[in-house]
């Protein structure tokens, strides 16, 4: 038997790591990298330290508009699905990859795999909410991380297919976190003190736009305390192009993209993260760490019901009331698994149980 992973960004290469390591032993398993992240710290470094190997394949769709580069994945994509021919085609979380890949494999009739089916923020001005709908229809067998996932895909007459696995980011992080802590040096690199300060990530489109960047920069100002903010190549443009580059400096520890190992010891030891992002807002949460969210929609509820996330606008009193609230809730309830999720997508792959 042989399985296709397409991965295309980081939260990708990281979700695929422990599925890769499990089919590897199962079956053939086949790397596709689309080349939607393509800068080497937001692409080879995950590879390395999450001991993923060299893609076995890889096209270079590049940046471009939604359109332009799901169309070269498209077109990248289909041959070597083809010379692959694998048994199915598994894809992971809701970017433009994702989309891709599902869509080659289902055209060229080969089952589809979506690794964390079923999510939804109910907002589809969010790219992310179509590709991740889109795929859930086109997918034969969908892998859940949450028992809320597989109610939104029941509410959408999706039944067939869903299986309930936990979430592959809570094998990563058992595995991992230990491996963080013993072998970054970015807190005393940084120069900060554990606890006493707060991670950020911001790089979805609406808050890097010309009317929005500056407000961002008023965010970080309005942070009492320090602010350690790996910069994404996006909002570092959007931070040049308005001339606030040195004002945001002055606002905070500014840095270049982190990998895994850096990012989750910088994430492990803060007072709290503030970001937009999907994913860091469930790592917050896999790590014990009260999450404040620059969005208005999460995909993510139940760390909001359990209150470890709450959402706020992009506003600089908002945010700053928001995270001198943040504390750390008394219960922790285990909400996306026991670590074996990649196991069990391995095993319903490999024998259909």
């Amino acid at each position: 038997m042989k399985i296709a992973s397409v991965v295309g960004n980081r939260p990708q290469f990281i979700k695929a790591a422990p599925v890769a390591h499990a089919l590897e032993r199962l079956c053939d398993h086949v790397l596709v990298h689309t080349g939607q992240h393509y800068d080497a710290d937001l692409s080879q470094i995950f590879f390395e330290e999450l001991g993923l190997r060299p893609a076995d394949r890889r096209i270079e769709s590049g940046s471009g508009t939604h359109a332009e580069q799901t169309a070269r994945m498209l077109v990248g994509l289909e041959p070597v699905v083809e010379e692959e021919l694998p048994d199915a085609v598994l894809v992971y979380g809701d970017t433009n990859s994702t989309l891709a890949g599902g869509l080659v494999a289902a055209k060229l009739h080969i089952p589809v795999g979506h690794v964390e089916a079923g999510l939804r923020s109910f907002d589809r001005r969010m790219p992310e909410e179509l590709n991740r709908m889109l795929v859930d229809v086109l997918a034969d067998l969908r892998f859940c991380p949450s028992e809320t996932a597989v109610a939104n895909l029941a509410a959408e007459g999706i039944t067939a297919g869903v299986h309930h696995v936990g979430d592959v980011m809570v094998d990563v992080a058992r595995t991992f976190a230990p491996v963080a802590a013993r072998r970054s040096d970015a807190i005393e690199r940084i120069g900060v003190e554990p606890g006493g300060y707060v991670i950020l990530t911001a790089h979805r489109p609406a808050n890097t736009l010309p009317e929005t960047v500056p407000i961002l920069v008023e965010v970080l100002e309005a942070i009492e305390l320090p602010v350690v903010f790996p910069v994404h190549p996006r909002t570092r443009a959007a931070l040049e192009r308005a001339g606030l580059w040195a004002r945001a400096s002055a606002a905070a520890h500014l840095t270049a993209p982190l990998g895994y190992l850096d990012f989750t010891a910088l994430l492990m030891s803060a007072a709290a993260c503030l970001t937009d992002s999907g994913g860091v807002q469930k790592e917050a949460y896999l790590h014990s760490v009260p999450c404040v969210t620059m969005r208005d929609t999460s995909e993510w509820v139940e760390t909001i019901a359990a209150g470890w996330n709450r959402l706020v606008d992009l506003d600089p009193a908002a945010v700053a009331a928001a995270l001198a609230a943040a504390d750390r809730p008394a219960e922790h309830p285990p909400l996306y698994g026991d670590g074996d999720a990649a196991a069990r997508i391995a095993a319903v792959i490999t024998t259909g149980r």
